[in-house]
């Protein structure tokens, strides 16, 4: 190990960053993409350090890209950098490991924060090998990004792979999802599969990286923003000196000045209700959406009967449950027609999907 490394017994962690942390105020992880040069990771994190904002550092070190010959990291030599610029500036420093190998470099360097990435996490067999390989160590925490397709409980097995080893802090970074149609973002969010994990584990932290959701710098605010309300408890964020001349991903990095107005832009609201009055004005409302939620269940309710109905005289005259162009006519009229209710066209989407897949179910029994 290089003399430059600053040793074991210069290990700033997560745990001590949670509790010196503020409720309800979002930790902040922040750092380059990837460990370039080591005065563009030293300048990144003196900078990030006089926003008195960033909680974290964080940098790649190994890049895993889609194509070879693209920018891959500096390996143990950025290692070094990341080492130095914790040292420098006393925040804890992260990087990604993929491998057994990568591993066993970070925790000889001193370093006790790890993430896992999503083209990992997206493979049981290379989680099993990074859990076992930090097994028994103490003092490390693991944030492990979502798999790059959209699996809740390929998410939370990766998670659980790290509680076996005996890993105590686990916690998870929203990082979006790769989507088969073109998007408004790089990763399509689909916030309902983070807000299922935490439900599933409400232990663990959940940090969202709009950097990687968004793929570009002028989308980061609003997805920083929902968020935190949706009661995340931090943010990742990547950040440069100078982003346009970044090796990877340089749309969407932001320099630590702007991560400084966007940190100011954000609007930290409360998660709990106290004012009576308040309360007495939601239970109102609430009530309404309890009454008409159970309406609209009754109707659904009907209307399945009456897919039933059509069920089974396909069933006699020997017609498929499958009516593609009856399918498409209904999706065309309801789409359209989205706009006039304030609807979205994904939700109508998503809806109808929804009506549809139960209507097939109901109309395949019947044809039994």
């Amino acid at each position: 190990m290089s003399d430059r490394f600053p040793g074991p017994d210069f290990v700033p962690t997560f745990t001590a960053v949670m509790t010196n942390s503020q409720p309800r105020q979002p930790i902040v992880i922040a750092g380059p993409c990837g460990a370039e040069t080591e005065n563009q990771s030293l300048e990144t994190a003196r900078r990030l350090k006089a926003t008195g904002k960033v909680h974290m550092l964080r940098a790649g070190i190994w890049k895993p890209r889609t194509r070879p010959g693209s920018f891959e990291g500096m390996g143990e030599t950025g290692l070094q950098w990341l080492m130095t610029a914790m040292a420098e500036t006393g925040l804890p420093a992260m990087t990604e490991v993929a491998t057994p190998d990568h591993v066993a470099l970070v925790l000889k360097a001193g370093l006790k924060n790890v993430w896992i990435g999503a083209r990992s996490t997206v493979n049981p067999f290379v989680v099993q090998e990074i859990a076992d390989a930090v097994k028994g160590v103490r003092d490390l925490t693991v944030f492990v990004k979502n798999p790059v397709n959209p699996d809740a409980d390929l998410w939370m097995g990766a998670i659980e792979r790290f509680h076996r080893a005996g890993v105590k802090e686990v916690h998870a970074i929203h990082r979006g999802f790769s989507a088969y149609k073109p998007v408004k973002y790089r990763n399509e969010p689909m916030w309902e599969i983070p807000l299922r994990l935490k439900r599933l584990a409400p232990e663990i932290k959940l940090f969202c990286d709009p950097s990687h959701i968004c793929g570009r710098r002028e989308l980061l605010l609003d997805v920083a923003q929902k968020a935190l309300d949706l009661i995340y408890d931090g943010l990742m964020i990547e950040t440069h000196i100078e982003p346009d001349k970044a090796l990877s991903d340089a749309r969407q990095q932001i320099t630590p000045a702007e991560l400084d107005t966007l940190l100011k832009s954000l609007a930290i609201r409360s998660s709990s209700i106290k004012d009576a009055a308040l309360i007495e004005s939601l239970s109102d409302l609430r009530g309404k959406i309890d009454q008409i939620d159970q309406e609209l269940i009754a109707l659904i309710g009907e209307r399945m009967q009456v897919a039933e109905a059509i069920g089974k005289i396909k069933k006699e005259k020997h017609i498929t449950i499958l009516q593609p162009e009856r399918w498409n006519e209904i999706k065309k009229q309801y789409s359209e027609g989205a706009g006039q209710n304030s609807l979205s066209e994904e939700f109508i989407e998503k809806y109808l999907e929804a009506l549809h897949q139960e209507s097939i179910r109901r109309q395949t029994k019947v044809m039994r």
